[in-house]
């Protein structure tokens, strides 16, 4: 088997083990009642068939999630609304979802105890601003943000100071409410204070009656990626923290790791950050590092590397990520596209098109941010492996 097929193998692995939907009936108590559930995130839909699996009947569901991730299965199902948004910028949907969910919210109940599932996405999908705030003062800073890298825990931040719903704002709506939160994390450190620009996070001065819990992250997607590989017979090395700052700079890095490590591959979990000239092209972070990384391997040098998104989507695209190896740059020059120029024109994923190393998943229920995954195959065994799950 080829170390492409072996590390979409992996990453399935790594997907798999952060699924949504599994990762919610894991953490719900068998015996507990909800009978509001508030699903909001890329990860809205799979984390809602978890807790309708545990919760039974049909609690009444607000979900709320990006455009094309949300599952056909729950569409017109009894007692749940479904609310497309915009992502990586909010628009007028935005709006509309977020006066949706504070009236939702203020209409509960005194002695209701809503569910609420957030996962990453959701600072862009759902939004109630602060008067005098514009939908064109948020854009402006969502677009200042991608375009000079902030992190997340920076962009939320800001984002924060604009709003009434993050940084805990729902959990203010919620006044002496009890309230259940499960959150799958795609932020450093898993904090609920960050996590979807903390819409269910602490709010500051007000104390609140919410059960918070982390049902997912990068190190439980890395591990099942190490434990898929063992089960290969392959040694693979977990990173010892999330990676994080410019992609091209984490490329090298990566790199430099996979060539010297004794292992058989190495797995790293966080996430990277582009600063985005004013003319710039298709891709994302992962495509921009993955064509950095492409254009640092030797010739003929037998590195095979696999930067994805674990929500299927990088930035603005619908390609998840990109494969590449050393003959990536050469098979993109073949394709018609000038390497050099892609990349200093933030067009990655027109020259991984062309060198036909883009990965596409689709949604894929999870989101806790990007994976690396690289193989050294002198150094692997990859024969008489079972073919890879289609993603």
């Amino acid at each position: 088997m080829s170390a492409r097929l072996t590390l979409l193998e992996l990453f399935d692995a790594a997907l798999r083990a952060v699924d949504g939907r599994a990762s919610v009936e894991m953490a719900l108590p068998r015996d507990a009642r909800h009978s509001h559930v508030f699903a909001i995130g890329k990860a809205a839909s799979s984390m809602t068939r978890g807790a309708r699996a545990v919760l039974g009947g049909a609690p009444d569901t607000l979900l709320i999630t990006k455009d094309g991730h949300a599952d056909p299965d729950l569409r017109g199902a009894a007692g749940v609304t479904v609310l497309e948004s915009a992502h990586p910028l909010p628009d007028t949907r935005s709006l509309a979802a977020g006066d949706e969910l504070v009236r939702r919210v203020q209409a509960l109940p005194e002695d209701a105890c809503p569910l609420f599932l957030v996962s990453g996405g959701s600072s862009s999908l759902v939004e109630a601003l602060l008067p005098g705030v514009s939908l064109d003062d948020l854009r402006a800073l969502n677009e200042l943000g991608l375009a000079a890298g902030w992190d997340i825990a920076q962009l939320n931040a800001r984002r924060a100071r604009l709003s009434r719903l993050k940084g805990g704002g729902v959990a203010r709506l919620l006044g002496a409410r009890r309230a259940r939160a499960l959150f799958i994390s795609d932020v450093p450190g898993d904090d609920v204070d960050v996590i979807g620009s903390g819409l269910l996070g602490h709010h500051h001065g007000h104390c609140d009656n919410v059960d918070r819990q982390v049902v997912a992250n990068v190190e439980r997607a890395m591990r099942a990626a190490v434990e898929a590989g063992a089960a290969r017979g392959l040694a693979l090395e977990a990173g010892v923290r999330r990676f994080d700052g410019d992609a091209a700079a984490v490329a090298a890095h990566f790199l430099e790791t996979l060539r010297t490590t004794q292992a058989d591959g190495v797995v790293w979990g966080g996430e990277s950050t582009v600063r985005l000239s004013a003319r710039h092209g298709r891709g994302g972070r992962n495509t921009h590092l993955a064509l950095a990384a492409a254009r640092l391997l030797r010739p003929r040098e037998s590195l095979t590397l696999l930067a994805a998104g674990t929500d299927g989507t990088d930035g603005p695209t619908d390609d998840a990520g990109a494969i590449v190896d050393a003959g990536t740059s050469a098979r993109a020059e073949l394709g018609g596209c000038d390497v050099e120029r892609a990349f200093g024109d933030f067009d990655s994923g027109t020259a991984l098109e062309a060198a036909g190393d883009l990965v596409y998943t689709g949604p894929t229920g999870t989101n806790v941010g990007d994976i690396l995954i690289g193989l050294k195959q002198t150094a692997t065994s990859l024969r008489g492996l079972t073919p890879p799950r289609v993603l």
